[in-house]
């Protein structure tokens, strides 16, 4: 696109101001940072005189799932045989009702466009399968600081949501209460995977990086860090009346 602008001898503000976007975003779309849209297409193809080669690339804007960060891990998750979470503040993805999630989502920053939202909705909701349609059963183990469950976009369904997973024979839902969090527990979110190839993957989400190695050493650190925590938590009923209580509350 920037090349038949150039060669077009458009600027990047006239490209804008046509297509309704900023130079910003033109700027972002050029350089690969976000995608570009059918509509700027078009009016690029249109304004920079391309005989419809630029309108042609629509049909190749196939968007990411999920955010480029996070696209390995998706992979690895599809192969797990077992996994392991613990969350500080959010409700695992795996365990989010579409409500949840869409709070989450439409709230990123960055703003998404609604296209993406949704899609991002729908990929989350895909990911769930492996709950119950995956043979044989995936053993899912997560663990959710009490933080987690106390944030405004918990909702009774939510907690109800979170209650009928825990009765998942495959599936084991803990909560680490306030009083007993140790140091561990506020180094942030993590995920332990092992795949049908017996790999083991340590996963590690922050707001601007994240993490997937295979590293022994990181993994062993990670998978000792985890089983502390899970030490701490309550046990699987405990937690069930846990949450029990806060649906219960006015």
């Amino acid at each position: 696109m920037k090349r038949w602008r150039t060669k077009a001898n458009v600027t990047r503000e006239e490209l804008a101001a046509a297509s309704n976007y900023s130079p910003d975003t033109i700027k972002s779309m050029e350089q690969g940072v976000r995608m570009p849209t059918p509509r700027v297409l078009d009016v690029a193809d249109e304004l920079c005189r391309a005989d419809g080669f630029l309108s042609a690339a629509k049909e190749y804007l196939v968007r990411e799932k999920f955010p480029a960060r996070a696209q390995d891990f998706m992979e690895r998750e599809k192969e797990a045989i077992s996994l392991w979470s613990y969350e500080v503040t959010y409700i695992p993805g795996l365990l989010q009702t579409k409500a949840y999630a869409r709070a989450l989502i439409e709230n990123h920053l960055p703003p998404l466009d609604e296209e993406t939202v949704e899609q991002r909705i729908a990929a989350r909701m895909e990911r769930q399968a492996i709950l119950t349609e995956r043979r044989p059963p995936v053993g899912l183990s997560f663990v959710m600081n009490e933080a987690a469950l106390c944030s405004p976009q918990v909702d009774a369904e939510q907690l109800h949501h979170l209650l009928e997973v825990s009765l998942l024979r495959n599936v084991v839902v803990q909560v680490l209460p306030f009083e007993r969090a140790i140091p561990a527990a506020f180094m942030g979110p993590m995920v332990l995977l092992e795949t049908r190839d017996h790999e083991r993957f340590a996963f590690a989400e922050g707001p601007f990086a994240s993490e997937l190695s295979a590293d022994p050493e990181l993994v062993s650190h990670a998978s000792e860090r985890l089983s502390m925590i899970r030490a701490q938590a309550l046990s699987p009923a405990e937690s069930a009346r846990f949450i029990e209580g806060m649906v219960d509350q006015p």
